[in-house]
């Protein structure tokens, strides 16, 4: 398993994360089996949010591995807040209630880091750097970050908080590409040269923040996913299948090793529940997919490289 330093950060990160949106919908047993293949694959990054199950998906990962000091130690916990029903809020209360109402339910004493979830128009960052403050010199939160942010959004928050923002999640996926487009085909007057998301992979870098995955096998914003799926993509999947069968790993691994294969040291949010999908992720970690690949599989999902 690849590890990368989160920038700013004393974290040691697998580049696979374990996301926990659905876990609720395991038992206990079969999500405890499936954190412990996590660990024992080399994974030690699992995400959350408050909005996932309502919560209950904190409580059931806690209780389903038993939480305790032992355990915690060999773990990164990530969290997100902002999200309510049909609304978006950064106020101070709701951030620091957020973020106590997510400790309680992982059990554990602080968090690694709490992301923003999604960008609330109506923001006051005087605001959000007061809770940060407060969460930060109590020990509850370690890091922060934030979640489908564009530059500007991300630059505007960072101008009051204190503590450096060192994630930002957005979705990124072989058949969702609008981080990579515009860069690849600039001044071409073509719909994939269209700038839709400011440039967040490059502003990213030059910034220091470690960029994440979410709905690495979706092919839109979750219009299910793009493997097997022989009728939309079907060029892609047999160029995935060649390259995977060359490697002797799953088309689900090649998936995630295009991701990983990126300098930019991008982590992978994986959602499934199930073991052997969760291990085929992790064996994407690492794949040292050459150029001409990497850039094959990307024509192959329908895109130009001039």
């Amino acid at each position: 398993m690849k590890t990368i330093q989160i920038a700013n950060t004393d974290l040691r990160a697998s580049n696979i994360i374990m996301g926990n949106m659905r876990i609720n919908q395991l038992s206990l047993s079969d999500t405890e089996r499936l954190i412990r293949t996590a660990l024992e694959e080399g994974i030690n990054f699992f995400d959350h949010a408050d909005i996932y199950g309502a919560g209950k998906c904190e409580t059931h990962f806690a209780e389903a591995i038993q939480m305790n000091d032992s355990i915690r130690e060999q773990m990164i916990l990530q969290s997100k807040c902002g999200i309510r029903g049909g609304y978006f809020d950064f106020s101070k209360e709701h951030i620091l209630t957020s973020a106590d109402g997510i400790l309680q339910r992982l059990n554990t004493d602080y968090l690694d880091v709490l992301l923003l979830h999604r960008p609330d128009t109506l923001m006051e960052p005087e605001e959000i750097a007061e809770a940060f403050d407060k969460l930060h010199s109590s020990g509850k939160v370690r890091y922060f970050g934030v979640s489908n942010f564009s530059p500007a959004q991300t630059e505007l928050l960072q101008k009051y908080v204190k503590q450096k923002l060192v994630v930002n999640q957005i979705q990124l996926s072989i058949a969702h590409t609008p981080v990579i487009d515009s860069g690849i085909t600039l001044n071409m007057n073509i719909d994939q040269a269209i700038n839709r998301d400011s440039s967040v992979l490059e502003y990213s870098r030059l910034k220091d923040i470690t960029l994440q995955a979410w709905s690495p096998f979706q092919k839109g914003f979750f219009e299910g996913p793009f493997l097997g799926d022989m009728e939309q993509y079907p060029e892609l999947n047999q160029k995935i299948d060649e390259i995977a069968a060359k490697y002797g790993v799953s088309n689900t691994a090649i998936a995630v090793a295009w991701i990983t294969r990126h300098p930019a040291n991008i982590q992978v949010v994986t959602g499934t529940t199930n073991v052997q999908r969760l291990k085929d992720c992790a064996a994407g970690s690492e794949i040292p997919l050459t150029r001409e690949e990497w850039y094959g599989i990307y024509r192959a999902s329908g895109k130009i490289v001039p």
